[in-house]
């Protein structure tokens, strides 16, 4: 995660390196886009359009923090005078979901790219291969791999089958291999989906598969390794409609390099440069993989897993990126 300075580069036509080499069409790669396409011609062979110089980064936290803060004050203003009863309070969390969700939808629609070209307003997440050593739930069968393996790494929003792939406790890679029929629930227990805005989902972030264990109250909970419950005891809710996991890497990923991108906007194989990027390999990517919340203008970077769990990496909006497709 990046601090709360904000950091700024120059020109993609002053800095940014000019690829030059012949355009490889190999594999490709997997929180959301947003609007406008500037289309800038009459740029030469392997060469970058100027573009205008990159926008702020926003850090994770700091847009986490300033949703709460709105949220907090839409309500306060909602309730008027003195403390908001609980109905204002519940309305008024309804109406911000609603307006956050129309803001999210009004969306053009998005043509699969088919010529180099710079794309604007694209909002960029990272994620990486879940170590399992973080994890702390009791030891389960997974479907596919040997062994026993921690239930909230092979279904928790942080595990398998979000992130995709990981890393078990004897340092062997695994992936998930089919998602299976159900969907995610936040940690309330309410079904999520996510929405076509970065780190927006219907019903706030999800926490687990919509299978699983459910307290007292419908909220998730899980059996833990040490014994009793990550949030009182809980009830046997349903399976994970046939998900299964495999050993191995799902795809020859590479740090850094590989970006999980919208196939219906941005083709597989495809050259990305990201100006926010210029510090890893000069800023160039391959479109090397997808992901069930990669929708429209949503670029997710692979990087290595950070050292703790809290490290959720960055959050980047309103970035623009050039986009180079198979064979252009």
């Amino acid at each position: 995660m990046i601090g709360e300075a904000t950091r700024r580069g120059g020109s993609a036509s002053r800095d940014a390196p000019h690829y030059s080499g012949p355009v490889q069409r190999p594999w490709m790669l997997a929180w959301v886009g947003a609007t406008v396409v500037a289309s800038l011609g009459g740029c030469g062979e392997g060469r970058i359009p100027a573009a205008r110089p990159d926008p702020p980064v926003v850090a994770y936290r700091a847009v986490a923090a300033r949703v709460r803060a709105a949220g907090s004050a839409s309500r306060a203003q909602g309730s008027g005078a003195g403390r908001p009863t609980a109905a204002r309070a519940r309305r008024a969390g309804r109406g911000g979901r609603a307006r956050a969700a129309a803001r999210c939808q009004r969306r053009p629609p998005e043509r699969l790219i088919s010529h180099r070209r710079w794309l604007s307003r694209v909002q960029i997440t990272e994620y990486y291969p879940a170590p399992e050593r973080w994890f702390a739930g009791r030891r389960v069968t997974a479907p596919g791999l040997s062994g026993k393996h921690r239930v909230d790494w092979l279904y928790s929003a942080r595990g398998l089958s979000m992130e995709g792939d990981g890393v078990d406790f004897a340092g062997h890679k695994a992936h998930i291999s089919k998602l299976g029929s159900v969907g995610w629930v936040n940690a309330a227990g309410h079904a999520t989906r996510a929405g076509t805005c970065a780190a927006h989902w219907s019903r706030g972030s999800p926490d687990w598969r919509a299978g699983g264990w459910r307290n007292a109250s419908g909220a998730v909970t899980f059996p833990l390794e040490a014994g009793g419950w990550s949030h009182g005891v809980g009830h046997w809710r349903g399976g994970y409609g046939g998900a299964t996991f495999a050993p191995g890497s799902s795809l020859p990923l590479r740090y850094y390099h590989s970006v999980a991108v919208d196939p219906h906007l941005i083709p597989r194989g495809s050259r990305i440069f990201i100006p926010a990027y210029r510090a890893h390999g000069g800023g160039w990517f391959r479109a090397q993989d997808t992901g069930g919340a990669i929708i429209g203008r949503h670029l997710d970077v692979y990087r290595p897993p950070p050292a703790n769990p809290s490290d959720k990496g960055q959050l980047l909006t309103n970035q623009r990126v050039y986009v180079v497709p198979p064979g252009r």
